[in-house]
């Protein structure tokens, strides 16, 4: 299997493409990267070095894999945090070169604007062109619950208002969406949700909560859950195998009180989870 995923990248930690690519390949997953950004480290650190790129070279780096002639061993492309308004240009260029070369691909959008606390954080024109654009072009849609509801344009308190919103996201043209980070007036205090949907079937997950930040998991889960759609055809097992492995690198990381998450030492945990979770019809 061959995944074109276009994000992010920090030298330091495990964010972006530093956190996708090596679950994918830990997954036996041939993964291409292509940077959208280049920093020396997440910027919640408060500093870092680096630099956005901008659309022309996304788009240029894109266009030399094309010359290779394999896009039509492509099984899927994969996008997450763009940093200029201008990349989504050239990943929605991708996602019409792959599908040309190969009809079945499906394209994963992890629609990247902000998160509970932070609020926005992306550039002017990204939401936009998230909602717009990336979300109406894309097969699977991984928002978090602040996400969700930037995209719909309404808040999701209740797990009734949560589904509506899910509910609105597939009108605009994702077949299957996967809503993380969901916390509604059902989760309890100490639990988080995940919430899966394929249109004809929708499942809830709930892991236990674990206090902390934890840079790049968002980033892992949309990885896994493609992936896992990919190869096991099936809703609930592509979410119960992702949400798995992701809970297990969280816990090693939690474990040890580290801020980046521990992917390579607790890389075990991506291919054979130590600890299954209930997936519950909704």
């Amino acid at each position: 299997m061959n995944i074109l995923t276009i994000q992010s990248h920090v030298a330091y930690g495990h964010v972006g493409n530093s956190a996708a690519v090596f679950a994918l390949q830990r997954l036996g997953v041939e993964a291409w990267p292509v940077h959208t950004v280049q920093f020396s480290n997440h910027p919640g650190y408060g500093a870092w070095r680096g630099r956005v790129f901008d659309g022309a070279f996304v788009a240029d780096v894109i266009a030399g894999i094309a010359e290779r002639g394999v896009f039509g061993g492509c099984d899927g492309v994969l996008s997450g945090y763009i940093g200029d308004p201008g990349i989504g240009d050239a990943v929605l260029s991708a996602v019409a070169a792959v599908r040309a070369a190969n009809p079945v691909m499906r394209y994963c959008c992890d629609p990247v604007i902000g998160d509970v606390g932070s609020g926005v954080f992306v550039r002017p024109g990204i939401a936009e062109f998230m909602r717009e654009r990336a979300v109406p072009a894309a097969d699977i849609v991984t928002p978090n619950h602040f996400e969700l509801d930037h995209l719909v344009g309404r808040p999701s308190e209740t797990l009734a208002e949560a589904l509506r919103g899910v509910d609105a996201l597939h009108a605009m043209g994702p077949g299957t969406v996967l809503v993380t980070s969901l916390v509604t007036r059902e989760t309890p205090p100490d639990a988080i949700d995940l919430l899966a949907s394929d249109g004809a079937s929708r499942y809830r997950l709930r892991t236990p909560r674990l206090d902390g930040a934890f840079n790049g998991a968002g980033d892992m889960l949309a990885a896994l859950f493609f992936a896992r759609s990919l190869r096991e055809g099936n809703l609930a097992d592509a979410l119960s195998l992702a949400a798995a492995s992701v809970y297990g690198v969280l816990v090693r990381t939690h474990a040890e009180g580290s801020r980046e998450i521990l992917l390579v030492a607790a890389q075990d945990e991506i291919v054979a989870p130590s600890r299954r979770f209930a997936v519950e019809r909704v």
